[in-house]
């Protein structure tokens, strides 16, 4: 037997746009259904590729060098498509972390994590 099409469970009510609450989950294997009030799982609103840049991302132990490696894509595209799933996570990522220590700054300019001009802003401050 053919397994059910498995489609991204809806955000919002269609009537109202409030949020809607998980209230079933359901076993393919043995047919048991349990239902009750779940919580949201904040990952599960992503889209394909959101997630399976998030899994890219992690495996390459969040180095967005070895990500636009993975990804084939320049180190902008890959900055953007994270800025892109932050965003979707709801993680507001404008604001760049500050560096204390000059030399970890200069192996952040070096990994390609912060621009090189933010670096300057950060050791003129």
């Amino acid at each position: 037997m053919t397994a059910p099409a498995r489609h991204a469970p809806p955000a919002t009510c269609p009537t109202c746009g409030s949020a809607l609450d998980i209230a079933a989950l359901h076993c393919d294997a043995c047919d048991t259904q349990v239902s009750g009030h779940f919580r949201h799982c904040e990952f599960c609103g992503l889209t394909d590729a959101q997630r399976d840049l998030l899994r890219v991302f992690l495996a390459a132990r969040g180095n967005a060098k070895e990500l636009e490696r993975h990804l084939g894509v320049s180190y902008p595209t890959a900055r953007a498509r994270l800025d892109d799933l932050l965003a979707a996570l709801g993680i507001n990522a404008s604001v760049p972390p500050r560096y204390s220590d000059r030399r970890a700054l200069l192996a952040a300019v070096a990994e390609g994590e912060v621009e090189v001009d933010a670096a300057l802003d950060q050791l003129r401050k």
